[in-house]
Protein backbone atom coordinates (compact mmCIF):
# COMPACT_ATOMS: atom_id res chain seq x y z
CA UNK A 1 0.00 0.00 0.00
CA UNK A 2 2.36 2.70 -1.60
CA UNK A 3 0.16 6.35 -0.11
CA UNK A 4 -1.46 5.12 3.37
CA UNK A 5 0.80 6.86 6.36
CA UNK A 6 2.00 3.99 8.59
CA UNK A 7 1.61 5.67 11.52
CA UNK A 8 -2.71 4.73 10.92
CA UNK A 9 -4.56 2.50 12.20
CA UNK A 10 -4.82 -1.06 10.95
CA UNK A 11 -8.27 -0.45 10.34
CA UNK A 12 -6.96 2.81 8.84
CA UNK A 13 -4.89 1.62 6.45
CA UNK A 14 -7.28 -1.45 5.61
CA UNK A 15 -9.94 1.64 4.62
CA UNK A 16 -7.11 3.42 2.43
CA UNK A 17 -6.26 0.47 0.81
CA UNK A 18 -9.67 -0.42 0.11
CA UNK A 19 -9.89 3.04 -1.43
CA UNK A 20 -6.75 3.51 -3.73
CA UNK A 21 -8.22 -0.28 -4.58
CA UNK A 22 -11.59 1.06 -5.71
CA UNK A 23 -9.82 4.04 -6.90
CA UNK A 24 -8.12 1.59 -9.56
CA UNK A 25 -10.99 0.24 -10.63
CA UNK A 26 -12.24 3.72 -11.97
CA UNK A 27 -15.45 5.53 -11.28
CA UNK A 28 -19.11 3.87 -11.77
CA UNK A 29 -18.28 0.73 -10.31
CA UNK A 30 -20.68 -1.30 -8.38
CA UNK A 31 -20.38 -1.50 -4.59
CA UNK A 32 -17.84 -3.72 -3.12
CA UNK A 33 -17.91 -5.84 0.06
CA UNK A 34 -14.86 -6.67 1.49
CA UNK A 35 -14.06 -8.80 5.14
CA UNK A 36 -11.36 -8.01 6.61
CA UNK A 37 -9.02 -10.74 8.51
CA UNK A 38 -6.25 -10.15 10.72
CA UNK A 39 -2.92 -10.56 8.27
CA UNK A 40 -0.62 -12.74 10.81
CA UNK A 41 -3.85 -15.22 11.35
CA UNK A 42 -4.75 -15.49 8.25
CA UNK A 43 -1.24 -16.63 7.16
CA UNK A 44 -0.80 -18.67 9.88
CA UNK A 45 -4.16 -20.46 9.28
CA UNK A 46 -4.63 -20.38 5.50
CA UNK A 47 -1.18 -20.80 4.37
CA UNK A 48 -2.38 -21.32 0.78
CA UNK A 49 -4.86 -18.66 0.56
CA UNK A 50 -2.12 -15.85 1.79
CA UNK A 51 0.60 -16.88 -0.39
CA UNK A 52 -2.14 -16.34 -3.38
CA UNK A 53 -3.01 -12.66 -1.95
CA UNK A 54 0.78 -11.69 -1.83
CA UNK A 55 1.27 -12.21 1.97
CA UNK A 56 4.54 -13.77 1.84
CA UNK A 57 6.30 -11.26 3.26
CA UNK A 58 7.00 -11.61 6.76
CA UNK A 59 7.57 -8.37 8.06
CA UNK A 60 3.99 -7.42 6.40
CA UNK A 61 2.05 -10.01 9.15
CA UNK A 62 0.57 -6.83 11.29
CA UNK A 63 -2.56 -4.96 10.59
CA UNK A 64 -5.78 -6.60 8.46
CA UNK A 65 -6.04 -7.79 4.93
CA UNK A 66 -9.28 -6.92 3.01
CA UNK A 67 -10.70 -9.92 1.02
CA UNK A 68 -13.46 -9.05 -1.52
CA UNK A 69 -16.40 -11.04 -1.47
CA UNK A 70 -19.18 -11.88 -4.13
CA UNK A 71 -20.74 -9.54 -5.92
CA UNK A 72 -23.35 -7.88 -4.42
CA UNK A 73 -26.57 -8.32 -5.61
CA UNK A 74 -27.64 -4.88 -7.90
CA UNK A 75 -31.30 -5.57 -7.77
CA UNK A 76 -31.62 -5.57 -4.53
CA UNK A 77 -31.22 -2.45 -1.77
CA UNK A 78 -27.54 -2.41 0.09
CA UNK A 79 -29.64 -2.08 3.37
CA UNK A 80 -31.62 -5.22 2.79
CA UNK A 81 -28.66 -7.31 1.66
CA UNK A 82 -26.52 -6.25 4.84
CA UNK A 83 -29.13 -8.12 6.82
CA UNK A 84 -28.36 -11.17 5.37
CA UNK A 85 -24.67 -11.56 5.81
CA UNK A 86 -23.37 -13.24 8.52
CA UNK A 87 -19.17 -13.38 9.35
CA UNK A 88 -17.59 -16.72 10.48
CA UNK A 89 -15.38 -15.93 13.68
CA UNK A 90 -11.74 -15.78 11.33
CA UNK A 91 -13.45 -12.54 10.27
CA UNK A 92 -12.18 -9.42 12.62
CA UNK A 93 -14.41 -6.80 10.27
CA UNK A 94 -15.68 -5.90 7.28
CA UNK A 95 -15.50 -3.00 4.87
CA UNK A 96 -17.89 -1.28 2.03
CA UNK A 97 -16.98 0.96 -0.80
CA UNK A 98 -19.93 2.56 -2.35
CA UNK A 99 -20.63 5.53 -4.97
CA UNK A 100 -23.31 7.71 -4.58
CA UNK A 101 -24.65 11.37 -5.21
CA UNK A 102 -24.61 14.02 -2.53
CA UNK A 103 -25.58 17.60 -1.93
CA UNK A 104 -23.64 19.91 -0.15
CA UNK A 105 -25.56 20.89 3.19
CA UNK A 106 -26.49 24.65 1.39
CA UNK A 107 -28.60 22.39 -1.23
CA UNK A 108 -30.86 20.73 2.05
CA UNK A 109 -32.94 22.93 2.41
CA UNK A 110 -34.43 23.27 -1.44
CA UNK A 111 -35.29 19.47 -0.90
CA UNK A 112 -38.93 19.00 -2.01
CA UNK A 113 -40.92 17.10 0.87
CA UNK A 114 -42.71 14.03 0.00
CA UNK A 115 -40.29 12.77 -2.87
CA UNK A 116 -40.38 8.65 -2.96
CA UNK A 117 -36.46 7.43 -2.52
CA UNK A 118 -36.68 7.15 -6.71
CA UNK A 119 -38.12 10.73 -7.42
CA UNK A 120 -35.48 12.16 -4.61
CA UNK A 121 -32.57 9.55 -6.61
CA UNK A 122 -33.65 11.51 -9.66
CA UNK A 123 -33.78 15.02 -8.22
CA UNK A 124 -30.59 14.85 -6.14
CA UNK A 125 -28.96 13.62 -10.10
CA UNK A 126 -30.10 16.57 -11.93
CA UNK A 127 -29.23 19.42 -9.11
CA UNK A 128 -26.25 21.25 -10.31
CA UNK A 129 -24.24 21.23 -6.96
CA UNK A 130 -24.62 17.56 -6.87
CA UNK A 131 -21.25 16.06 -6.34
CA UNK A 132 -20.44 12.41 -7.13
CA UNK A 133 -18.13 10.67 -4.11
CA UNK A 134 -17.28 7.02 -2.76
CA UNK A 135 -17.44 6.27 0.46
CA UNK A 136 -15.60 3.26 1.66
CA UNK A 137 -16.21 2.63 5.04
CA UNK A 138 -15.04 -0.26 7.69
CA UNK A 139 -15.89 -1.29 11.05
CA UNK A 140 -14.05 -4.17 13.77
CA UNK A 141 -15.97 -6.70 15.89
CA UNK A 142 -14.81 -4.34 18.72
CA UNK A 143 -16.70 -1.60 17.68
CA UNK A 144 -14.02 0.55 15.54
CA UNK A 145 -14.78 2.70 12.30
CA UNK A 146 -13.10 4.31 9.73
CA UNK A 147 -14.39 5.88 6.70
CA UNK A 148 -12.55 7.19 3.60
CA UNK A 149 -14.63 9.79 0.63
CA UNK A 150 -13.21 10.43 -2.36
CA UNK A 151 -15.01 12.89 -4.56
CA UNK A 152 -15.42 12.67 -8.06
CA UNK A 153 -14.03 16.13 -9.02
CA UNK A 154 -11.18 15.93 -6.58
CA UNK A 155 -10.22 12.37 -7.74
CA UNK A 156 -6.43 12.33 -6.03
CA UNK A 157 -5.16 10.13 -3.24
CA UNK A 158 -4.13 13.40 -1.35
CA UNK A 159 -7.76 14.93 -1.28
CA UNK A 160 -8.97 11.46 0.17
CA UNK A 161 -10.88 12.33 3.87
CA UNK A 162 -10.68 10.04 6.47
CA UNK A 163 -12.83 9.75 9.97
CA UNK A 164 -14.57 7.21 11.59
CA UNK A 165 -18.03 9.21 11.89
CA UNK A 166 -18.23 10.44 8.27
CA UNK A 167 -20.86 7.52 7.12
CA UNK A 168 -22.23 6.89 10.42
CA UNK A 169 -25.32 5.19 8.87
CA UNK A 170 -23.21 2.73 6.61
CA UNK A 171 -21.34 2.11 9.35
CA UNK A 172 -24.07 1.12 11.70
CA UNK A 173 -25.62 -1.29 8.76
CA UNK A 174 -22.05 -2.99 8.68
CA UNK A 175 -21.48 -3.09 12.23
CA UNK A 176 -25.13 -4.72 12.61
CA UNK A 177 -23.39 -7.55 10.36
CA UNK A 178 -21.47 -8.57 13.23
CA UNK A 179 -24.32 -9.27 15.31
CA UNK A 180 -26.05 -12.42 16.75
Amino acid sequence: MSNTPMAASPLTRAVLEIDEYASGLGWDQPARLFALVDTARLRAQEPSLAAQLGLTDESATAGLTPIEQDEIPADRPLDEFLGTIAWPDAVTGCALTVERLMLPPSAEAEVPEGLSDEKLARWVAGHPERQEVRMTVGVLRDGARESALRLREKDSTTEVLTGPDLVPGLAEALSATFED
